[in-house]
């Protein structure tokens, strides 16, 4: 990770803050800066611009396609930024860690677009599945937040839910006390302020005690109806400190969800698996619980 990071210091040296750019051009250097990772990227037996839920998606269908599953994948970047373009090798690589097909699709923004706009766009998406396939969701940072608000939302509405979710350095809270938030506050990558800023754009303070949008806020007996989960933190992260707190609540209902920390990574680091090792284990350790999950 140090030498990734060296290298970050070099090449993003002079650029802007995105959060502090106006929305568009903040998603353009967002891109630009998600974009340099997807090379070398696993080969997939098939991949497809799609429609999904009146949304534009990508389809990628691995090689060792086990027939059963399938995976619905939400993209991170702040509920503002990014894309099922940016998060192309997120996909091939969760497909092919848990050999099965993974869509992910462009829900809408913030400011432009705060909640429940995403939230509404995933829980659309999860409607529109392909019944034929036994559905899974998946989710980075933002992405997991909504993942996981998609999931308090359907408990009780009589949908299935998803078979199982892998989750990863989700955003769960609003607290920015905690222990992760004050240790890293500065980064490296992600800072405190940063994420004030990306929970201004979305929602409001008024707002920030709803289940559905900060899910540490969920009952008790919401979060023992969600399926198995699969958690993982980032040791470097100001949002390390959300995924322990989920973990300790669903611990303490007698649930038995898997957590790993990986240590010594900064937030995002599976964007980074064409040069980071501990990335490419990341999406391993998660194949790994998702096929013993699904068998």
């Amino acid at each position: 990770m140090r030498d990734v990071l060296d290298k970050l210091s070099v090449e993003d040296a002079g650029l802007d803050d995105p959060t502090l750019l106006d929305p568009q051009q903040g998603r353009a250097l967002a891109a630009i800066t998600n974009l340099r990772w997807q090379f070398d990227l696993p080969d997939m037996a098939e991949t497809s611009n799609v429609m999904h839920a009146g949304m534009p998606a990508r389809l990628v269908v691995p090689h060792n396609d086990a027939g059963k599953d399938a995976i619905l994948h939400v993209h991170g970047g702040g509920w503002a930024f990014c894309s099922s373009l940016t998060h192309e090798g997120a996909a091939r690589n969760l497909a092919n860690s848990c050999c099965a097909p993974v869509l992910t699709f462009d829900y809408r923004l913030a400011p432009e677009h705060p909640w429940p706009a995403g939230l509404e766009d995933v829980v659309e998406a999860w409607h529109a599945r392909d019944k034929s396939r036994r559905w899974s969701i998946a989710g980075d940072s933002a992405g997991a937040n909504l993942a996981l608000g998609a999931m308090l939302r359907l408990i009780g509405t009589g949908t299935d839910l998803p078979h199982q979710a892998l989750l990863f350095y989700g955003v769960y809270g609003a607290d920015f006390s905690t222990q992760s938030y004050v240790h890293h506050s500065n980064g490296p990558g992600l800072t405190r302020e940063k994420m004030q800023r990306y929970w201004d754009w979305y929602a409001a303070e008024s707002i920030r005690n709803r289940p559905d949008v900060a899910p540490l806020m969920a009952q008790d007996a919401q979060l023992v109806a969600l399926p198995p989960l699969y958690l993982n933190a980032a040791g470097l992260d100001p949002l390390r400190s959300d995924t322990e707190l989920l973990s300790e609540r669903l611990l303490g209902l007698g649930r038995t969800d898997i957590l790993d920390v990986v240590p010594g990574v900064v937030h995002g680091f599976m964007q980074m698996s064409s040069v980071l090792p501990e990335a490419r284990a990341a999406f391993e350790r998660a194949g790994k619980i998702f096929k013993e999950r699904a068998a």
